[in-house]
């Protein structure tokens, strides 16, 4: 009989992405093993394209919702689906309810908020050995003495060939033969993880005159930015920013010849995607949470201020948004071609 996992997913895009790398783990110590993903909804997309997940259940709490009474029941529904382990990657109390209700023998995590009792198989977080996302992830992935592998499998999203043309197709577009660059000039964390938009505007008009389609990618909270793009090229990009849903602009990303993003969750999916990538980081840490891809480019100044993981820059003047805006366009045009 196969063993069955159940992972507690995160619910940030990018880190639903990285958490791959724990499936591909776990697959490769026990090839056998049944792997289901209980996460928010919006993350349900990115588990339809990992074939390593076997089932995902979409929670049915909203986003920092504790639900006390409401996740216990929910757990108990999951008492009779055989379980042996629960993988915990968030470190919330309430994210630890739902595996301690479904009396799932073996509950894996770190101690993260206080779950003594609700976490059987603590695992000790060492930051300074344990520096990226993806490396805590993946340590849980594992027995308590095996040491992580050198070299961790990387994100690998899978879209069938046909799911592109038939958004395509739905929004009323032919594709031609031209070269395609992504940009994904959103970030929802905030502006401090945001590259300009003149600087975006640059990139997309040196491209569109070098013969290629510029396709433009966002989530309704990007909009604004995505639409200003396409305004100051006079129209001539696809400007995709609220008009897909997750899975469609992962589909339609797979097309794309190459990506420039800022440090969000599209970036990470352009790396699963594989996809040649040029990775914009402002506030944030690359050595954090770096696109997992042999074919991403990193592009950060590491300032004396960074990294600083503010929604906003905090400094004024000269100072304000160094770290994003004296990334010069030029500088990132030259790795494009």
């Amino acid at each position: 009989m196969s063993e069955k996992i159940l992972v507690l997913g995160p619910a940030w895009v990018g880190d639903m992405v990285l958490a791959q790398s724990l499936f591909k783990t776990l697959k490769i110590n026990k090839p056998n093993c049944v792997i289901d993903v209980a996460a928010s909804a919006w993350t349900l997309p990115l588990l339809e394209r990992m074939p390593e997940v076997g089932g995902a259940i979409a929670l049915p709490f909203k986003h920092g919702e504790l639900a006390f009474f409401e996740r216990i029941k929910f757990g108990k529904t999951l008492k009779n689906k055989g379980y042996s382990q629960a993988i915990i990657l968030t470190n919330s109390f309430k994210s630890a309810l739902l595996p301690f209700a479904a009396g799932i023998k073996q509950r894996t995590g770190f101690l993260g908020e206080m779950r003594y009792g609700l976490i059987n198989d603590i695992r000790p977080l060492d930051k300074t050995k344990l520096k990226k996302t993806v490396e805590r992830f993946v340590c849980l992935g594992l027995e308590k003495n095996q040491s992580l592998p050198e070299i961790l499998p990387n994100p690998q999203l899978i879209s069938a060939p046909a799911a592109p043309l038939e958004v395509l197709s739905r929004l009323g577009i032919k594709l031609t033969k031209n070269k395609i660059l992504g940009l994904c000039p959103g970030a929802e964390y905030g502006e401090a993880k945001r590259w300009p938009v003149e600087y975006y505007v640059e990139i997309a008009n040196e491209v569109l005159n070098n013969g290629w389609q510029v396709w433009l990618f966002g989530s309704d909270k990007d909009m604004p930015i995505t639409k200003q793009i396409n305004q100051l090229t006079q129209n001539k990009c696809l400007d995709l920013g609220g008009k897909t849903k997750l899975g469609e602009a992962i589909d339609l990303m797979s097309l794309c010849d190459t990506v420039i993003s800022n440090d969000s969750g599209l970036m990470h999916i352009a790396a699963a995607l594989n996809k040649k990538l040029i990775a914009i980081y402002g506030s944030s840490d690359p050595q954090h949470t770096p696109p997992m891809s042999s074919k991403a480019v990193i592009e950060y100044l590491g300032l004396a201020c960074s990294p600083c993981f503010k929604r906003k820059c905090p400094l004024t003047g000269d100072a304000h948004l160094r770290c994003l805006t004296d990334i010069k366009p030029k500088q990132i045009a030259l790795k494009i071609f």
